[in-house]
């Protein structure tokens, strides 16, 4: 098994974040090989920003994402940037209230992880509730996996709201799943 993923959407919204905490979720957790490389756009907030990871049961003797079997996107821009790149046969997941489709984009899952995050009060968690819809979705990680990367990855104060947020996601993606 060998997985492309490439997330997208504009600085500060977490997109770096998304790629390194599902890269570590694969290694530390569910005993998988991974890597993640890093993209920001001229500016850090309000950029561009993407992240892409490799995830494989084998050795990954080529790190890079050309054509992402997933892309996770958050912002119009990257849609209209990465969706050309998508696999064909490959999944599409977005938040809807950000993303406008064009006709025949295939195999898509909608969510509205902002609105979900502005809901708990903090949009901020927008990228936990899409990584939670991305892992319900795709099966690729374990939730176990997901959520010690996640509780890793942010500050202790922190760490119920971003438990919410993944779970609340991840329960919209087994429902996407059930459709």
């Amino acid at each position: 098994m060998r997985v492309e993923i490439k997330f997208g959407g504009y600085g500060g919204q977490g997109i770096i974040l998304m790629g390194n905490i599902t890269a570590r979720a694969a290694v530390l957790y569910d005993n998988k090989n991974a890597i993640f490389t890093p993209s920001y756009g001229p500016e850090a907030r309000g950029g561009a920003a993407s992240s892409n990871v490799v995830i494989s049961d084998d050795e990954i003797d080529y790190p890079y994402v050309t054509h992402p079997d997933i892309l996770v996107v958050m912002s119009q821009g990257a849609y209209e940037k990465f969706a050309p790149l998508l696999k064909d046969g490959g999944k599409l997941i977005v938040d809807e209230d950000l993303v406008k489709l064009k006709n025949g984009e295939g195999d898509v899952a909608k969510v509205a992880a902002t609105r979900i995050a502005e809901e708990m009060g903090k949009r901020i968690v927008a990228n936990i509730v899409m990584l939670g819809f991305f892992t319900g979705v795709t099966k690729i990680l374990s939730y176990e996996a997901i959520k010690k990367a996640v509780l890793a990855a942010v500050p202790e104060r922190f760490r119920e709201l971003n438990e919410e947020a993944l779970e609340r996601g991840y329960k919209k993606g087994i429902e996407w799943q059930k459709e």
